[in-house]
């Protein structure tokens, strides 16, 4: 793609013209297998010439002026994104004018409480917050980010209509009212255990600089901070206990040059003022604070008495005879509230 990409730029009708090329001067300029080449040619022979490909609004592709710049540098760069939200972020992650907040699944509370303070933090300075909407450290720095009315942006290992995990539907939901959900796999992609691994070069792809909260040796998040310290984007490191596993590995990267963050101030003094403006909460955080009437404090009580006998969505939209996307949109109004956290297997617990 970055071979075709280059070339078209070079034509003075760009893509169009590289479309009509015949087979031979393709033969000539790249490379490529002969079985590449009759591929491309008999896909052109069933297309109009004119548009060969009608691309659906939410798309984007190599050659739109919004596709983002460090893809380019990517050694395996996506053939598309999807996107959908707030289509006025996508200046925003097309310049990197983004930050990402990454970290393991399995935080402690501190880690879980700083996540949460940085996207806050960023939200208030306007700074979308860039996350893989995971479990743990993604999901606390998006909720931070909605709580603040930030603008969050969730590069998902799933075709868009896809939720993993599961009880961050609602959560997703909310990202994409308030914010972006980006994805390079098409609806009708297979999702593999390596979609998620692979999504960490389009997150970094994304953003001005790559904090990482606290992860062990063995997490994903060590893979978003090499591959932005081969891209030069800057990654920050907030030091952990030395003596839990779950920080040996954010901690050894502050041997490799990347910034302790002390303080997040630090990191927006770094950065500066952001691309965009903080707006009103999101729905779901705005319905927490005025969360006062007798029946929504009915449920409320309901729900945290549920989740302390230990139920699941599906266990507790039966007791409540309500909805299950009912359930889940009040069980994120109490993780946004600071009462809740979400856990494997549809289940929460307090906090």
């Amino acid at each position: 793609m970055r071979q075709l990409a280059a070339v078209a730029d070079a034509l003075p009708e760009g893509w169009p013209e590289l479309w009509r090329w015949p087979l031979e001067r393709f033969r000539r300029e790249f490379s490529w297998p002969e079985s590449v080449l009759t591929s491309i040619d008999a896909f052109r022979s069933t297309c109009d010439d004119a548009q060969p490909y009608e691309v659906p609004a939410q798309v984007l592709l190599p050659c739109d002026d919004l596709w983002p710049t460090l893809f380019a540098r990517l050694e395996r760069p996506p053939l598309s994104l999807q996107w959908e939200g707030e289509g006025c972020l996508l200046p925003c992650i097309a310049s990197q004018q983004a930050v990402a907040v990454v970290g393991t699944r399995r935080p402690s509370s501190h880690g879980l409480r700083m996540a949460e303070r940085i996207g806050e933090l960023l939200a208030h300075a306007g700074w979308p917050v860039v996350s893989g909407l995971a479990e743990g450290i993604d999901a606390a720095s998006h909720r931070g980010c909605l709580r603040s009315g930030g603008r969050p942006v969730a590069v998902l290992g799933t075709p868009l209509h896809r939720v993993y995990p599961p009880e961050h539907r609602a959560l997703q939901g909310a990202v994409s009212q308030s914010g972006l959900l980006v994805t390079e796999l098409r609806r009708e992609t297979r999702v593999q255990r390596s979609s998620f691994a692979l999504r960490n070069r389009l997150l970094v792809a994304l953003t001005r600089a790559v904090v990482v909260v606290e992860c062990p040796k063995s997490s994903g998040a060590l893979l978003s901070a090499a591959m932005a310290q081969r891209l030069g984007v800057p990654v920050w490191v907030v030091p952990g206990d030395a003596l839990r596993d779950s920080a040996r590995g954010s901690n050894a990267l502050l041997r490799s040059g990347a910034h302790a963050l002390l303080d997040p101030q630090d990191l927006l003094d770094a950065l500066g003022p952001g691309p965009v403006k903080a707006v009103s909460p999101s729905p779901v955080a705005r319905e927490t604070k005025t969360a006062m009437s007798p029946s929504i404090g009915d449920l409320h009580r309901q729900v945290l008495e549920l989740v302390d006998a230990g139920s699941t969505l599906e266990e507790m939209a039966h007791a409540l005879k309500l909805d299950s996307q009912a359930v889940a949109a009040e069980l994120l109004r109490l993780e946004l509230d600071g009462l809740l956290l979400a856990q494997p297997g549809l289940r929460w617990r307090r906090l």
